[in-house]
């Protein structure tokens, strides 16, 4: 191995830990033994960590980052064993993955369909990656999970919230955990009704791809079907970092709400705009203005400052849960880290353990086993509650976390408040929905 390679690869020791006896089926003993791509022959196991180290994701992809590097420690026997002690599946032991220690190479998206298509190829093919995984931007998602479906190898989503990902660009090799735009309007519709009334006028302000795309559809309906008038919806760039040409508009629109279908520092940069031209401020149609953004994050309502209290959207996960998946996650990550892991970090550590945990019970690490043990898997100790992987789309379904800027926070990463957790019942639809119509899922492709 070169010194260029070594310092690509994260290469932990491995230790044993104690755990529950393995289950291997015998049912792909004959596919086990069939080619496939990048097969590992040796005592070790690569995976590929795809994050945007640079542009307006930037920081989420940093916490993916950490997420993914503990979940490989966890894997291979170091630390606390975070949630492989909480996880209804008691396959993994501990002791990497079928017996073979997990390494990893990482790549930078830079928040960019081709750059992230590049970077995973290269992992693919120069570092033998079995397992892509990563992303924050659907766009990049869609782009990369495409790939993998034509190489031959697993795609295990990182965050991305389009509809499109699990819906008409949904592929056999890929695996969502996040929640999508759909779930966000399903469950923040009601809250909003119950705070603001049924009564509303709002404006929508939409990332230009297609999450933005998407997230504006399932919320514009959503709040729609409960007496909501949608009075305009603008696009704006990815790469934009001034919104105030954009938020002026509002200000004569006769809208009452501005809904920011934004994430990350867009996010930051459209709200921060949005009060400094007063929008808090303003009583409009005889009502309080105001502000509603879909997809939430801790990173970005840190990112934001005091301009997210009471501010209301939805989100995957929070730290501050109480479950014990939740509360072994947050300890880990603490004590590595020195903070609390975002909901980012969080599906993407939860990710590499479901990836992990499906090739134990498959016995192989022939994506076609993977994904056949990934199919209407249910588990929990995750921090969701009772997850289900379903087999038609290869989404997850679980609880979704209706939340609100802390008006009185105790410190820097107490910024969110949740107000309401969302059954999964509420968040269900079925797999051929309007909304996620248009494509196939395909078959799986184990590749070469």
């Amino acid at each position: 191995m070169s010194k260029t390679d070594v310092s690509r690869r994260g290469l932990l020791k491995t230790s044993a830990v104690a755990g529950a006896g393995l289950a291997v089926p015998t049912i792909f003993t004959a596919q086990s033994a069939a080619a496939f791509t990048n097969n590992p022959t040796g005592g070790t196991v690569t995976l590929g960590f795809n994050v945007p180290q640079t542009g307006p994701y930037a920081d989420e992809g940093a916490d993916e980052l950490r997420a993914y590097q503990l979940a490989v420690e966890h894997l291979n026997g170091e630390g606390d064993g975070g949630m492989l002690n909480t996880f209804s599946s008691k396959a993994l032991e501990g002791s990497g993955i079928m017996g073979k220690k997990v390494e990893y190479v990482t790549g930078d998206t830079q928040t960019k369909s081709d750059a992230a298509r590049a970077s995973a190829k290269s992992m693919i093919e120069k570092d033998g990656a079995i397992m892509i995984t990563g992303g924050s931007s659907s766009g990049v998602a869609v782009a990369v999970q495409g790939l993998c479906q034509e190489a031959g190898v697993i795609f295990m989503a990182g965050l991305t919230h389009s509809n499109d990902t699990t819906g008409k660009d949904k592929k056999a090799n890929g695996f969502r955990h996040f929640f999508n735009a759909y779930m966000s309007g399903a469950a923040l519709a009601p809250v909003l009704k119950n705070l603001y009334g049924d009564d509303r006028k709002a404006y929508h302000l939409t990332a230009d791809y297609t999450w933005g795309w998407t997230q504006e559809e399932s919320i514009k309906a959503a709040t729609e079907a409960l007496g909501w008038e949608t009075v305009n919806t603008v696009k704006t760039p990815l790469a934009a970092t001034d919104f105030s040409s954009y938020i002026a508009p509002v200000l004569n629109s006769g809208a009452d709400v501005l809904v920011l279908n934004h994430y990350g520092g867009n996010m930051v940069n459209s709200l921060t705009n949005a009060v400094q031209f007063g929008l808090r401020d303003k009583v409009v149609n005889g009502k309080n203005f105001e502000i509603v953004v879909p997809l939430y994050s801790r990173l970005m309502a840190k990112g934001a400052g005091e301009n997210v209290k009471g501010i209301h959207g939805s989100t995957n996960w929070h730290w501050s849960l109480q479950d014990e998946g939740s509360k072994a996650f947050v300890r880990s990550f603490g004590t590595k880290y020195g903070f609390p892991p975002s909901q980012a970090a969080h599906t993407c550590y939860v990710q590499t353990l479901l990836y992990a945990d499906a090739v134990q019970r498959a016995g192989s690490f022939n994506p076609c086993a993977v994904a056949e043990a990934l199919e209407d898997f249910e588990f929990d100790g995750m921090g969701n509650g009772k997850t289900l992987y379903r087999g038609e789309d290869h989404q997850c379904f679980k609880d979704v976390l209706v939340v609100r800027g802390k008006e009185n926070p105790t410190s820097e990463f107490d910024l969110l408040e949740v107000v309401e957790v969302t059954p999964r019942a509420q968040v269900e639809y079925p797999a051929d929905h309007p909304m996620f119509a248009g494509g196939q899922l395909g078959s799986c492709n184990p590749g070469a």
